[in-house]
């Protein structure tokens, strides 16, 4: 659903009706029809209307979800609320993915990142371990503006760039920043898709998980797991994969599983024996969407 309130604002406060639209601008009945159901304009009209009042188009409207959750985190996200859900997941989630990859910070240097911008680096902590943190953050902005798009090639690439961009990675000419690895990798002793069979691999997995009108949490949990085996990029293949789990979880109505630094060792053993068994996986999630719920009762939000 779209919400004009900012059209409406914009209106009362130069005392124009949308009648008068009609009839300065050109615009259709049907059009006027459209705004007070709350039905999606196209780019085009928003800028004719935009152009009139002297605003920004953007100022105009803005989407309403259908998750209660996911507006939640956008509101909160917009007008930079502190000590919410929004502010709560970005720290928790981002300390918990890097630290499940090796990185030195602790949760309470992560916290002070996000909520000051600032750090007391100590001794020998690594830059792209700061680097790293602030690229999460703006990755789960990104999951967070995309939640409702149909997973595709570009945003897995793009949550790829967000992470490793300005790294030292990125100085590597053989390192792909935002695109499928070049040179052939392992994880844990086990060998994963050759760089020639990814792009073929990743369409068919998104093609197949995309045919799901409704996915589940084992739909998330199996996408995730299939993801790991490809090991599509040549690093930050749990991170993007985690960020990945969010957005799906935020799409279809799930609540989303943080899975936790203590829970590392359960949760890779649940990736390598995922092809023959899934319960060590899906326990190790389920537990992380358990430490979620946690989180919505201390804030006091509704859940199902």
């Amino acid at each position: 659903m779209i919400s004009y309130d900012g059209l409406y604002a914009q209106l009362k406060s130069k005392g124009i009706t949308k009648t008068d639209l009609t009839v300065e601008i050109g615009i259709s009945s049907r059009t006027i029809a459209k705004i007070s159901k709350g039905e999606k304009l196209s780019q085009k009209t928003l800028q004719k209307i935009a152009d009139y009042l002297g605003c920004d188009s953007n100022d105009l409207c803005r989407s309403i979800s259908d998750n209660a959750l996911l507006q939640m985190l956008r509101d909160e996200k917009e007008n930079k609320i502190s000590g919410g859900l929004y502010h709560e997941l970005q720290v928790l989630m981002t300390y918990n993915s890097n630290h499940i990859e090796g990185s030195r910070l602790t949760e309470d240097q992560t916290r002070r990142i996000f909520e000051t911008n600032t750090i007391d680096v100590g001794d020998g902590l690594p830059v792209d371990d700061i680097l790293e943190t602030v690229h999460h953050f703006r990755a789960i902005d990104y999951v967070i503006d995309t939640a409702e798009e149909v997973l595709s090639e570009e945003i897995v690439k793009h949550l790829h760039y967000i992470l490793k961009r300005d790294t030292k990675d990125s100085t590597l000419n053989w390192f792909a920043v935002g695109d499928y690895k070049r040179r052939a990798n392992m994880v844990g002793g086990r060998e994963t898709a050759k760089p020639k069979d990814v792009p073929i691999r990743m369409k068919s997995l998104l093609g197949e998980y995309n045919t799901k009108k409704e996915a589940t949490i084992d739909d998330v949990i199996a996408l995730h797991a299939e993801f790991e085996y490809i090991h599509p990029f040549q690093d930050g293949n749990g991170r993007v994969g985690r960020l990945i789990v969010l957005k799906e979880c935020l799409h279809h109505n799930i609540i989303p599983f943080i899975v936790e630094d203590s829970k590392k060792h359960f949760y890779y053993r649940g990736l390598s024996e995922w092809r023959s068994e899934k319960g060590w996986l899906t326990d190790t999630c389920l537990a992380g969407q358990d430490t979620f719920i946690r989180l919505l009762d201390m804030l006091d939000i509704p859940h199902q």
